[in-house]
């Protein structure tokens, strides 16, 4: 489903993508991009990372309460991987994730549901989709920890995650020394820069927070 403009996520804690984590050293492959001597390859499959703030969650019992003695569950989300299948003209990534969570009380079996997203960011500040899932953490009598697996699915269309050609010949074109723009970094130039961006992505997963469960995150 579409992001709301109330969703606890802005950009201040989201991860912007960084145009230079595109340059990745490595042999010349399909869609190989070299400058300078240095040989890159760029891929329509998004980034997948954990946003700033959104990697662990805190219940209180009472929930208005933020102190020690009101700790009632926390849980962190640990060991995200992704798969990507870009053989279509739609990007599929999937991602998996495992979440380990704690109570203060080990007394009687409990089940405890944490609110997950899978966000899709375009160009590091664009929100393009937001879908959220809940991970179901079963506690057995008597035991204080338990643990449980995740996944969650991202789609992009491909097209939109592809470099134009006319931005990838001047990415390519061969600057001699001597020539204006021989020692210029073609990233600073708008009409690449803004381009490369546009179809940069981002696969984002964290705990769907409350705006007091986030604030807390934040000045903990």
């Amino acid at each position: 489903m579409n992001v709301s403009k109330s969703a606890p996520i802005s950009k201040g804690v989201l991860l912007g993508a960084s145009l230079g984590a595109l340059l990745i050293s490595g042999c010349a492959k399909k869609g190989e991009i070299t400058y300078n001597g240095i040989t890159a390859v760029r891929s329509a499959c998004p980034a997948v990372a954990i946003p700033v703030q959104t990697g662990d969650i805190t219940l209180f019992n009472p929930s208005s309460s933020h102190t020690e003695e009101a700790l009632d569950v926390t849980a962190i989300m640990t060991n995200v991987r992704s798969t990507c299948d870009d053989s279509t003209d739609k990007v599929r990534t999937d991602i998996t994730f495992d979440v380990d969570a704690r109570r203060a009380d080990g007394g009687a079996a409990r089940d405890v549901t944490l609110p997950y997203f899978v966000v899709m960011m375009q160009g590091g500040t664009q929100i393009v989709s937001k879908r959220i899932g809940q991970a179901s953490v079963h506690f057995e009598a008597g035991q204080a920890r338990a643990h449980v697996s995740g996944r969650a699915t991202a789609t992009v269309d491909k097209s939109a995650a592809t470099l134009p050609d006319s931005v990838r010949k001047l990415l390519l074109r061969k600057r001699r020394a001597g020539e204006e723009d021989a020692a210029t970094d073609p990233l600073s130039r708008p009409e690449i820069r803004g381009p490369l961006q546009r179809a940069t992505f981002e696969a984002l997963v964290g705990f769907q927070l409350t705006d007091d469960q986030l604030k807390y995150n934040a000045t903990r």
